[in-house]
């Protein structure tokens, strides 16, 4: 639609300045103020008259009739006036020599752009806490910031997708003494990270009958700080555990990281002395009951703390470094980090440090918050061992749809790979359906039905398009003909042409589930297609062979749609 939209904003400004010369705002503002009828029976979209009411001196229902008289020859539709509002609708010479043919041109790339061209975007992402499970709290930052960064390859852009791994502190410390004490490699290594949580776990209930032990951990830490090698040996060894285990969820998701940079990589480097002898040196740092800070009073926030009091960084000093090192490094047009909401205060006392410390390209940093995720309300924590496993959960998720294809379709070839892509999917569409910053509780229960607004039922109705298209090249039927013959071939058209639009609007805004939404408006405009018209059994050649374009347009919009969310699309269920 961004080209009827664009149209029809230039015959609009053409028309309003025809009426009253130099009142129209430009061809650019009135595409901006065009709206979606939320009754479609009343056009494809709709211009608010009412918004030219005060500077052409008259009333928005006569201004639309005025209007309307004006635009009888739009030659992409009909205006009419309903009101205040001139209403558009589409004409069919649009939808089947325009929409069409420029999906079936572009294919997968239908959609896309070149706004980001010579343009590079660095995402900061899922960055789980190393010797911590990966759990369904770190569902959020890893599929919307990959989502993310899909869209932006989408608009043409070099994306760099750092997992900026929680790798540095004093837990470690805690690990060192938990492992020396309760531990040995064998297990560890045969285990996994399931062990060495089982150990942090332990060493937390350990040290509550025993506070000794809290000091031991800083005593082990601060070796690490210092260099020791038997400690850095040790540590490095439950890093690289952690990451064979992370890199099995993020290959369940079809994701892959260009780098795996954590906040040990800036300090052990000396960066992030670096950003203390600099903050120094710009008169930045102060004195505040022995720690340093930087007081950011002046722009009603609280301090930021830049290092201790007993002398150790602390995350604000890390990210600094980070952001520095980031734009040295890559040169970034944009630098994205996904993190949860309760960090939107960590972030604006960064940006707002990097911008005082004289860096324009502060204003190029973009936190990108989302809410918090339950599962029937459970809370989690580490800690306690109270954790809703990610990998726990796909597996669950799995079986499930496992349970299910033996009973709907036994023979299905792949049954494997098929069950984890739609339960994992499942799982990933259910998150990113909902606006990113609500909270959500999830179920999988309602996440696996194969009916409403699911994953499922997005995989299912793309693996009917395919159906339908292995039927009909084995009918021998051409792919040709442009005839609309129903009110749901238009509607499909129609919901296909709103495609580059969503992808703008989801890459704008930083929301994915605008892209996930609108598969949801294709999977329902299709399946009423399908319910309404008979596609390899249409009574004419040319309405078969348009069908059999329709539904493979339809398909490669959604399977794109899909891609873009991080789901995969199994071409048989």
């Amino acid at each position: 639609m961004q080209y009827f939209k664009k149209q029809t904003a230039a015959a609009l400004d053409e028309a309003i300045n025809q009426l009253s010369p130099g009142v129209s705002p430009g061809a650019a503002e009135l595409a901006a103020w065009l709206e979606y009828p939320p009754d479609p029976t009343l056009g494809d979209l709709a211009f608010p008259c009412f918004r030219l009411a005060k500077a052409m001196r008259n009333a928005p229902p006569k201004i639309a009739a005025s209007l309307a008289e004006l635009l009888a020859d739009f030659p992409l539709g009909e205006a009419k006036p309903v009101g205040p509002y001139l209403n558009f609708r589409v004409g069919e010479d649009y939808l089947l020599n325009r929409v069409l043919p420029s999906i079936e041109a572009a294919g997968d790339s239908y959609g896309s752009s070149d706004e980001g061209a010579g343009k590079t975007v660095v995402l900061d992402y899922s960055s789980p806490n190393i010797c911590k499970p990966f759990h369904i709290g770190h569902l959020g930052t890893t599929v919307i910031g990959h989502s993310l960064k899909l869209l932006h390859e989408f608009a043409g852009y070099r994306c760099v997708g750092v997992n900026h791994l929680g790798d540095w502190g004093t837990q470690f410390g805690k690990q060192i003494v938990a492992f020396r004490k309760w531990g040995d490699r064998e297990t560890v290594e045969r285990i996994g990270i399931d062990e060495l949580v089982r150990l942090y776990v332990r060493f937390h209930e350990e040290a509550e009958k025993d506070p000794a032990l809290e000091d031991e951990a800083r005593t082990e830490f601060h070796k690490m700080e210092e260099g020791d090698p038997e400690n850095l040996a040790l540590w490095q060894w439950f890093v690289d555990v952690s990451i064979a285990e992370y890199k099995k969820t993020y290959r369940q998701l079809g994701i892959e990281f260009e780098h795996y940079t954590g906040e040990s990589f800036y300090i052990r480097n000396g960066y992030g002395q670096d950003v203390v002898d600099e903050l120094r040196e710009k008169k930045l740092l102060k004195l505040d009951d022995g720690a340093q800070i930087v007081d950011l009073s002046d722009y009603n926030m609280p301090p930021c703390l830049i290092v201790k009091k007993d002398g150790s960084s602390i995350y604000h000093t890390r990210d600094i470094a980070a952001a520095e090192y980031r734009k040295k490094t890559f040169d970034f047009a944009k630098s994205i980090y996904v993190t949860s909401s309760q960090q939107s205060l960590h972030f604006a006392q960064l940006f707002k440090v990097l911008e005082l410390m004289g860096y324009e390209w502060a204003g190029d940093l973009v936190h990108v918050p989302y809410g918090t995720v339950s599962v029937d309300g459970a809370k989690l924590a580490t800690r306690s061992g109270n954790v809703v496993l990610l990998k726990d959960l796909f597996r669950l998720s799995v079986e499930k749809v496992t349970e299910v294809m033996n009973e709907k379709n036994p023979d299905l070839e792949n049954r494997e790979e098929v069950a984890e892509a739609v339960g994992v999917g499942a799982i990933v569409f259910n998150y990113l359906y909902n606006s990113r910053i609500k909270d959500i509780n999830f179920t999988l229960e309602s996440a696996l039905s194969f009916e409403g607004s699911t994953g499922p039922y997005a995989q299912y109705t793309y693996a009917r398009t395919c159906s339908i298209l292995e039927k009909a090249a084995a009918a021998g039927i051409r792919e040709e003909g442009a005839v609309l013959s129903h009110p749901s071939e238009a509607e499909l058209l129609k919901t296909l042409s709103r495609f580059p639009e969503k992808v703008k609007e989801a890459l704008d805004s930083y929301e994915p589930s605008v892209v996930t939404r609108y598969a949801i408006e294709v999977c329902t405009a299709f399946n009423h297609f399908y319910r309404d018209c008979p596609i390899v059994t249409a009574e004419t050649e040319e309405s078969r062979g348009f069908r059999v374009r329709l539904t493979r347009a339809a398909g490669t919009v959604l399977r794109t749609a899909l891609r873009l969310i991080c789901m995969k699309t199994p071409e048989k269920i």
